[in-house]
């Protein structure tokens, strides 16, 4: 019966994401906010949006809560239907994407440089390694897998196509992804992360003064190979308008500190972005559980 479920969402995704293409990008990223925000609060994952968001400004109305929670619906909507416009966002005609600090990312190109870039599931944290991607720099990215594994595919394919560098891959997070980026880096590329995600298997680090399990793996790789740590921040203006910011380069593993005093600072990071634009981030996944 799951199978047969997992089917028919894979179909109706589909043929929507192939009627989507018609129209103009704006309508399409307003569409899917609005459907998001309206049937979002119906599931499950809206009570976990809700306690994550309590938890950090536990001094908002139950109204504000409820109203920045719609829009994180909205944020999120946006960001999944824009699987089906993606290219059309990312094409330099259309002028959807800021970047900030650029130079950084020419250099580690000019100078064949191997790092390790990091983000957050914020605005749309898809537009980040097809950006990259396009400096002609080569990396591993790390994604968290679609339940449902025909949709799974199709999504992995729709990113697959936003590439252009033949050694640039997408490996999904496990086991898999440890060996395969391992490879990767043996092999000179660079690798890319999102760190705001629960580990189960992690260890606990403070985000917004609250004991995580956070994923310290990629730290130790950087301390190994001395690669520099490349923040990118997401912000969403208007409707699919980006800014892209390319943080100067960190290497806050060393002098002497350890994998979860070093994780402390990125989270410190990560914070100022997640309070500057809250209703962008990822609340409905059960960061805080």
């Amino acid at each position: 019966m799951k199978k047969t479920r997992y089917f028919i969402e894979f179909i109706f995704i589909y043929i929507f994401f192939s009627i989507l293409k018609v129209f103009p990008i704006n309508f399409v990223s307003k569409l899917g906010g609005i459907f998001f925000q309206l049937f979002g609060p119906y599931t499950r994952h809206h009570k976990i949006a809700i306690s994550n968001f309590k938890k950090i400004y536990c001094n908002l109305s139950e109204n504000e809560v409820k109203k920045n929670i719609l829009n994180a619906w909205n944020n999120l909507g946006k960001t999944f239907i824009e699987f089906s416009i993606l290219n059309k966002i990312l094409d330099n005609k259309n002028n959807k994407i800021e970047i900030k600090g650029s130079e950084t990312l020419y250099q580690i190109k000019n100078n064949n440089e191997q790092v390790i870039f990091f983000g957050l599931h914020q605005a749309n944290w898809e537009l980040l390694v097809p950006i990259i991607d396009k400096f002609g720099i080569d990396i591993g990215a790390i994604y968290r897998h679609i339940n449902n594994p025909y949709i799974d595919q199709y999504i992995l394919k729709k990113r697959k196509k936003t590439l252009t560098n033949k050694k640039t891959f997408f490996t999904p997070k496990g086991k898999k992804s440890a060996k395969d980026i391992l490879e990767a880096i043996n092999q000179k590329l660079s690798m890319f992360i999102l760190v705001d995600q629960k580990d189960s298997a992690g260890n606990n680090v403070k985000l917004f003064n609250l004991d995580v399990k956070t994923q310290l793996g990629f730290l130790k790789i950087a301390r190994k190979y001395n690669l520099k740590l490349i923040p990118l921040q997401t912000i969403r203006k208007k409707i699919n308008n980006f800014t892209i910011i390319v943080h100067p380069p960190l290497k806050i593993y060393q002098n002497n500190k350890t994998d979860t005093e070093s994780m402390l600072e990125i989270h410190k990071i990560i914070e100022k972005w997640i309070t500057a634009n809250p209703t962008q981030w990822f609340w409905q996944h059960n960061r805080f559980g």
